[in-house]
């Protein structure tokens, strides 16, 4: 026989169905969720359950309040806000050493797997880099830049990697900035070019090599700024 279900089960039932519009995308990073007292009706439940269900996903990293304007969906999984704030915890170098094993395999798989239609995406892709690089537009170049390897980990057609990667990505909006005014020169564009031609030609060993090439000299970077510091 069913019985009906205490308090903090129905908070954890909605949670998850708000969980749920996150991860699905209906509900974006970025966006602010619809407010209580719709919230409420379309859930027919109270606003002690909601205010609860909200505490539990704000907890978890999915959301954030901000005072006096709402509550706003902060990361597209709870894997995802998991990896950020590990990574927000971690060194930079220990940061490059898992970009280093995840981008290395991503590129190995997609110069063996690449479409056509990926082809041409990574071509503009890597053009958005160089002139958001150009225009000294910092902030733009982090977004394209990750772009770039999302596609490129995407060409690899490995499921479980594009996931991981995604959520890793997510992480690495703060955690690269440091790296920005070096990785925005004109020998770490070429070495994206580098690997975007690999992939494109196909030649796996290649594009292998443009990533380890690209990791190598940001560590060395991060190594020599360690040094100099008093």
């Amino acid at each position: 026989m069913l019985q009906k279900p205490n308090r903090q089960t129905l908070v954890e039932q909605v949670a998850l169905q708000m969980e749920s519009l996150i991860e699905s995308g209906n509900w974006g990073v970025g966006m602010r969720i619809p407010a209580e007292p719709e919230l409420m009706k379309e859930l027919n439940i109270s606003r002690n359950t909601l205010r609860e269900a909200i505490r539990a996903l704000i907890h978890s990293g999915l959301l954030k309040t901000k005072q006096g304007d709402g509550t706003y969906v902060c990361s597209s999984s709870a894997l995802g806000a998991a990896m950020k704030r590990r990574i927000l915890r971690s060194d930079t170098l220990q940061t490059l050493e898992v970009r280093h094993a995840l981008e290395r395999e991503g590129a190995h798989l997609a110069a063996q797997r690449r479409t056509s239609g990926e082809v041409r995406e990574l071509l503009v892709q890597l053009e958005r880099c160089e002139e958001a690089a150009k225009s000294s537009d910092i902030d733009r170049f982090v977004t394209e830049d990750i772009h770039l390897h999302q596609i490129i980990i995407k060409a690899s057609h490995n499921e479980i990697l594009i996931e991981i990667y995604s959520h890793i990505a997510e992480a690495l909006q703060d955690s690269i900035t440091s790296l920005t005014r070096y990785e925005a020169g004109a020998n770490f564009l070429e070495i994206h070019r580098q690997l975007v031609e690999a992939i494109v030609d196909q030649d796996a060993d290649r594009a292998v090599e443009a990533v380890h090439c690209y990791i190598q000299e940001s560590k060395e970077v991060i190594i020599k700024e360690q040094e100099e510091q008093p």
